[in-house]
């Protein structure tokens, strides 16, 4: 029993941070309605197009700014106040929604739309993904912060449970465009929570007067640091080929399977629930080791390769429950590991590379992806995410494991100097 209570405790011990509490809920209903614009968005463009390749190309619209603007946001979210920030991008996100969701409804929609669209919502993602990644941290301070990006990142998984499974129910009843609209609603509540919040209770680090540097410093300030460079690059390359879900996954439910919306739903919603079971075990770990980001990375791209290979839809679903589990443990290591390592005044720009690493490469993956699905086989879509994430893993592999490989950081280091830290972190 005493074993269950401090597994509980250390579990969600973020919550106990008022400030986070209020964000973990309203982050909860935005979470869902994003899952349920996804599902909407990807299923919509392949029922009108009929093509992998459009349904990739639409990604890649979406995820351009991400890449290409990813050192222009980083120096953004280090100079402004990141609340504010958030305020302007929620409330933007809220309007594009709603504007998609008129168009869709009224028979409105045309293909081209969905590239300006794609394209509007990159645009304000650039922004508000790095801030929300630094804002975490902000509010509970360095001790909770792996504790604080692993229920993020496991609230984010149950909304990928839930909200496909509602988009799914839609879908087949009133239609598409109600997706959208339940997308726009949700951010009121994360608005609300961030209105709600106390800023005199934020973790804000006295930051060194550096001069202005130039636009590519977070570049070279990132290869400088050898953990932050190598768990970037790592995930430069899972990122282009793995997290590509949302082309590979329609494509696997429509092409190999027959399947409908609902089954594209189903393998997302399995995805999500063994992300929950992932991100409480990695949720109740204190300490970060390098080795669990190496592991992560190689079972993440060996679920993925077993899942593209099964034979039947069942087995499949089955399939990204252990996709799940693994994605959420690689995602929050990664996420924390590059935090700590950064010093406060460029945490903003790491964390901007750190999202064009995930999620600017689909620039480049998701076509690649989609071509491959429509041509070759979805199940070669899906099965080249897996062998590129254990491919990055034998590469981490190399930096990571070459002295101590169960050496590890605790997040309760106190305040160190961030040069003494960046020399703990490489190994």
């Amino acid at each position: 029993m005493e074993a269950l209570k401090e597994f509980s405790t250390q579990t969600f011990s973020s919550l106990k941070v008022p400030n986070y509490r209020l964000y973990f809920i309203g982050q909860g209903f935005s979470h869902v309605g994003n899952w349920m614009q996804t599902v909407g968005l990807s299923w919509l463009v392949l029922q009108l197009t009929g093509s992998g390749t459009a349904l990739g190309t639409v990604l890649a619209f979406r995820f351009m700014p991400m890449l290409l603007g990813g050192p222009f946001a980083g120096i953004i979210v280090d100079r402004f106040d990141k609340r504010r920030i958030l305020f302007i991008t929620q409330s933007s996100f809220a309007v594009l929604a709603f504007a998609l969701a008129i168009l869709v409804y009224t028979d409105f929609i045309q293909t081209w739309m969905f590239f300006i669209f794609a394209m509007a919502l990159g645009l304000v993602d650039v922004i508000d993904n790095p801030t929300r990644q630094t804002f975490v941290h902000e509010m509970v301070g360095r001790d909770n912060l792996r504790n604080a990006v692993t229920l993020n990142a496991t609230e984010a998984n149950v909304a990928r449970a839930v909200g496909p499974m509602i988009a799914g129910t839609l879908i087949a009843t009133v239609g598409i465009a109600f997706c959208f609209l339940a997308n726009s609603i949700s951010f009121i509540a994360l608005i609300a929570m961030l209105l709600l919040m106390d800023k005199k209770d934020m973790h804000t680090e006295e930051r060194e007067e550096k001069p202005r540097g130039h636009l590519l410093e977070s570049i070279s300030y990132a290869a400088s640091v050898p953990v932050i460079k190598t768990v970037l690059i790592a995930m430069a390359v899972i990122g282009t080929l793995s997290y590509e879900f949302q082309v590979s996954l329609p494509l696997l439910a429509q092409g190999t399977f027959a399947g409908a919306a609902a089954d594209y739903a189903a393998l997302l919603s399995a995805m999500g629930a063994g992300s929950v079971a992932g991100g409480l075990f990695a949720a109740s770990r204190k300490q970060i080791a390098p080795h669990e980001f190496v592991a992560s990375a190689f079972f993440f791209g060996l679920s993925i390769a077993v899942t593209a290979s099964m034979p039947t839809l069942s087995l499949a679903i089955v399939g990204m429950v252990f996709v799940g589990f693994f994605s959420i443990n690689l995602t929050s290591l990664g996420n924390t590991m590059i935090q700590l390592a950064a010093s406060p005044h460029m945490r903003g720009r790491v964390m901007s590379l750190w999202s064009m690493a995930i999620f600017g490469s689909t620039l480049v993956g998701a076509p690649f992806v989609g071509l491959t699905g429509e041509y070759i086989g979805p199940r070669w879509g899906l099965a080249i995410g897996g062998i590129a994430a254990m491919a990055a893993a034998v590469y981490a592999a190399r930096t990571l494991l070459q002295t101590d490989w169960l050496r590890t950081i605790s997040e309760s280091v106190g305040l160190k100097t961030q040069e003494a830290e960046a020399e703990n972190l490489k190994l």
